[in-house]
């Protein structure tokens, strides 16, 4: 919901950083992803500490690779799909990890009804940008520093880090933050639904 808001401080906070990476964009992608790999194990073995901070990394570096890629003049469609597809691996892994670990049915429940959301979720926002950048209005219309446009939505980039952190820092209470997630998530679909009905019904 404050994506745009956010993703300014970020930028003061990642650009000097980003002149000074020696290494590729793609690299730190993969290397977040690998973050966000070591945090799933660990949360399946209950080393929830352990697992925050590797879900931290892999947040800070998935800020990381996309201002580097900017700092260093090499943006490219494989790098903003690579770090695309990274991210969803790894949010629909972490649930899974934290559910595996419980093992009772309503954190199972939970986790099927917040892995639907996001389903649902990511259809309702994927194909809305390719509409969006087919009409002209996408990410270079818009202003916007990511690969494709990101419609807004009452969850969005910034809320996401913040259940998952709460996820390993209430792990007792992970099932019903997957509800309230999952539920949050439906409610954004729905909201970008119903834009999309307003403003794209009869045209091709």
């Amino acid at each position: 919901m404050y994506d745009h808001l956010l993703r300014r401080a970020k930028r003061r906070v990642y650009q000097p950083l980003a002149t000074r990476t020696p290494i590729s964009p793609n690299m730190i992608t993969g290397l977040g992803f690998m973050a966000g790999l070591l945090a799933a194990l660990l949360a399946a073995l209950g080393l929830f500490k352990a697992g925050l901070a590797c879900w931290l990394v892999n947040r800070f570096l998935d800020g990381l690779d996309g201002e580097v890629a900017r700092a260093k003049h090499s943006q490219s469609d494989l790098g903003g799909y690579l770090d695309i597809l990274a991210d969803l691996f790894i949010y629909a892994l972490l649930p899974t990890a934290l559910a595996l670990y419980h093992q009772t049915s309503r954190t199972w429940f939970a986790t099927v009804f917040m892995l639907a959301s996001f389903y649902l979720n990511v259809g309702s926002w994927m194909y809305l940008s390719s509409l969006l950048e087919k009409r002209g209005q996408g990410a270079a219309q818009s202003g916007e520093v990511t690969s494709v446009s990101m419609p807004r939505g009452l969850v969005e980039g910034g809320e996401t880090v913040l259940f998952f952190t709460l996820f390993f820092a209430l792990p007792k209470l992970s099932w019903l933050l997957f509800l309230l997630f999952g539920a949050l998530t439906f409610v954004t679909a729905a909201g970008r639904v119903k834009w999309a009905v307003r403003h794209l019904e009869g045209e091709t």
